[in-house]
């Protein structure tokens, strides 16, 4: 059904045809006996999968990454597609409308997309009130970042704002220190400030008393010491992993040709070009890891062996977001039904 419905979807500019999609689902799922049917089948091959996390039990090892659902607008609707957790934002303390557009764009020819989004979204109070309807009973992840305007030596004020707010309403927290398009953001994942953030979280987490599982989301442009200095500052503040990768800046090896990429201009390169540097990353993770350091895999999944080849080089979970995109949500069941036979 997705690929007749995926070529009128792509003849939409992207942002606009993410919005038309799921305001669509959104609508369905409003209709008496659809939710159900929709949510009987995607769902209906769930893996015998467990994975503990804290107090956190994940039953299905799929999830959304952050980025699609800004902001938990689409909680319920996503669920219904067969989902296992679902990660929301980035959400920053106050409401930005994200750089300006055109912002996303498909490279169908390499199975990616490049945004420059912005951290655009409708801020804390928003998402907060949105968090309150929902009725979803899915693991919620908060992604949280900083405000374009906060000075980084001022961050770990807004990381702690968005962890407080979203605390009573989210099951797990995603720290973005590693989005190519807020300017300098990428500076927070030096050992220095990457502390500040930990701590200044670990303590409200211990004050707000449920201790819930924080990860950290890393670029795939830094190099493998850097990611060794990552998961000892990590491991160090209690931090409960990591989340490889976010997108990436790099163009290298994209059949596009160089004009088009230079009139597309800045971003982030997610999809097909990212998953075996995604994957080798998750590789060193899982060799240089402490014990309880888990691992959520995310970049360039398009097929059940994508997400299996994922699995093995040492993820616990999975996301998907650039994949989901271009294979729809029959690749959510897909995976589910490999990940099933092998259980």
């Amino acid at each position: 059904m997705y690929r007749l419905i995926r070529p009128f979807l792509f003849q939409l500019p992207p942002e606009k045809a993410h919005h038309f999609a799921l305001g669509t689902l959104n609508t369905i799922c409003h209709i008496k006996g659809f939710k159900s049917l929709l949510q009987k089948y995607f769902s209906g091959h769930q893996t015998p999968f467990e994975k503990k996390i804290g107090k956190l039990t994940f039953r299905n090892p799929i999830g959304l990454a952050a980025g699609f659902d800004k902001n938990a607008a689409y909680i319920e609707s996503m669920q219904t597609l067969g989902f296992g957790f679902i990660e929301i934002g980035t959400v920053t303390p106050r409401p930005q409308s994200g750089n300006p557009k055109p912002r996303l764009f498909r490279l169908q020819k390499d199975g990616a997309l490049i945004n420059r989004m912005g951290f655009n979204n409708d801020g804390l109070a928003q998402v907060i009130e949105n968090l309150k309807k929902t009725k979803a009973e899915v693991v919620i992840g908060g992604n949280i970042g900083k405000n374009k305007d906060t000075p980084n030596e001022q961050a770990e004020q807004d990381y702690e704002a968005c962890f407080e707010g979203l605390y009573p309403y989210v099951d797990y927290f995603t720290v973005n220190i590693s989005s190519p398009n807020t300017p300098n953001l990428r500076d927070l994942q030096q050992k220095e400030p990457l502390q500040r953030i930990f701590y200044t979280l670990q303590n409200l987490n211990q004050k707000l008393g449920e201790n819930k599982p924080i990860f950290v989301k890393i670029a795939p442009d830094i190099s493998l010491a850097q990611v060794d200095e990552m998961i000892e500052t990590a491991s160090k503040m209690k931090i409960d992993g990591i989340i490889a990768t976010n997108t990436s800046i790099s163009r290298e090896g994209l059949m596009h040709p160089k004009n088009k990429l230079e009139h597309i201009g800045a971003g982030g390169v997610s999809g097909k070009p990212v998953k075996s540097v995604s994957t080798n990353i998750i590789k060193h993770i899982a060799a240089h890891r402490p014990e309880h350091f888990f691992i959520i895999g995310v970049g360039g999944i398009f097929s059940p062996t994508d997400a299996i080849e994922k699995l093995q080089a040492g993820a616990d979970l999975l996301q998907l977001y650039t994949g989901f995109i271009y294979q729809g949500p029959g690749l959510v069941r897909n995976i589910n039904k490999a990940i099933g036979k092998l259980c």
